[in-house]
């Protein structure tokens, strides 16, 4: 099992290869497969989102059973999200959690509109806009004038962040192995353009654990 800190180091290693166009690829081919057809051990837990442009796996350059990966249009906290944390936090003794955003997210960007300019939407993408807005609403109150992309850059840091403390208090499973078992539950931000994460919420808990 792999502490918190070890985790994240191996992430930002990981993505710190892909961003240099240096990925290994490693863990794909078919003597891994053989390994992990039978059992699986996936070191952290990825709640993401559902945009083509941030698949997980190949944006921290790991290979097959590494990392356990939820999407999800806005990476929103829903129960169906949760009990998926759970069962591998619990099943597997995953030890980290990341809420990985990315900039220019769609469902954010829907959310400002729907804001700025409200309109009709089918019942279930509000549902997803339903439970980013609250994010997007903080900022444009505390900046009403700024630009629609400035607003939507802190915004989905603040949906991030929403995101990150809702999983922290989801559950008392998830509430008991933050508290007892070292669990930990971090935001990062990976950028479209440069193609680097940033882990910026609850990863200095990380370095706290291993004094």
């Amino acid at each position: 099992m792999l502490s918190a800190r070890d985790a994240i180091s191996r992430l930002i290693e990981g993505n710190k290869r892909f961003a240099a166009e240096r990925a290994s690829r490693d863990g794909l081919g078919r003597s891994r497969r053989e390994e992990v057809a039978g059992t699986q051990e996936p070191f952290a837990i990825i709640l993401g989102c559902s945009d083509s442009r941030v698949p997980a796996e190949i944006v921290f350059d790991q290979g097959l059973g590494d990392l356990f990966v939820i999407r999800v249009a806005g990476n929103i906290v829903a129960p169906s999200q949760v009990g998926s944390v759970e069962f591998a936090a619990a099943r597997f003794n995953t030890r980290l959690v990341v809420v990985l955003g990315h900039s220019g997210c769609g469902a954010l960007t829907a959310a400002l509109e729907d804001l700025r300019r409200p309109g009709p939407q089918s019942r279930a993408l509000r549902s997803i806009v339903d439970r980013v807005r609250p994010a997007v609403h903080d900022v444009v109150e505390a900046r009403p004038d700024a630009p629609d992309a400035d607003v939507l850059k802190l915004a989905i840091r603040a949906n991030i962040r929403a995101s990150v403390n809702h999983l922290r208090h989801a559950s008392e499973l998830l509430e008991g192995l933050i508290r007892e078992e070292g669990l930990l539950v971090v935001g990062a931000e990976y950028s479209l353009d440069t193609g680097v994460v940033d882990f910026f919420e609850g990863a200095g808990d990380a370095a706290a654990q291993g004094r």
